[in-house]
């Protein structure tokens, strides 16, 4: 089964940009969609949105306009770009699977993320 490896988090100022990188470790081709999520200090983990393969986007509201997700299968990556960030963007975000589609669950297995922070 098809895992993802984040990357690229960073320490950004408020209004900074960032790109956050999943690396595919086996065939890309046959997830159906990948999600974002992401869980700051204290609280539970939240869905940010979501792509499809055929690259379909599904945004929460908190982010849209300022996130877009996208995948490059020539390179077995799945992107992440933040613009316009925000302190309440901070946190780790996560990058799973989900083996059934849009709307369902991830995998049970989780990376271990890859951590945004946005202060000045």
């Amino acid at each position: 089964q098809v895992q993802l490896v984040e990357s690229g988090g960073g320490l950004v100022q408020p209004g900074g940009s960032l790109r956050l990188s999943c690396a595919a470790s086996g065939s890309i081709y046959s997830i159906k969609a990948v999600g974002w999520y992401r869980q700051a200090p204290g609280k539970q983990r939240e869905y940010v949105g979501s792509i499809t393969s055929g690259g379909s986007p599904d945004y929460v509201d908190s982010v849209k306009g300022r996130f877009t997700f996208s995948i490059d299968y020539g390179k077995r990556m799945v992107y992440l770009d933040m613009t316009s960030l925000k302190p309440e963007d901070t946190a780790v975000y996560h990058c799973n699977v989900l083996p059934r589609g849009l709307g369902y669950p991830p995998l049970d297995s989780w990376g271990q993320g890859t951590q945004v922070t946005v202060s000045s």
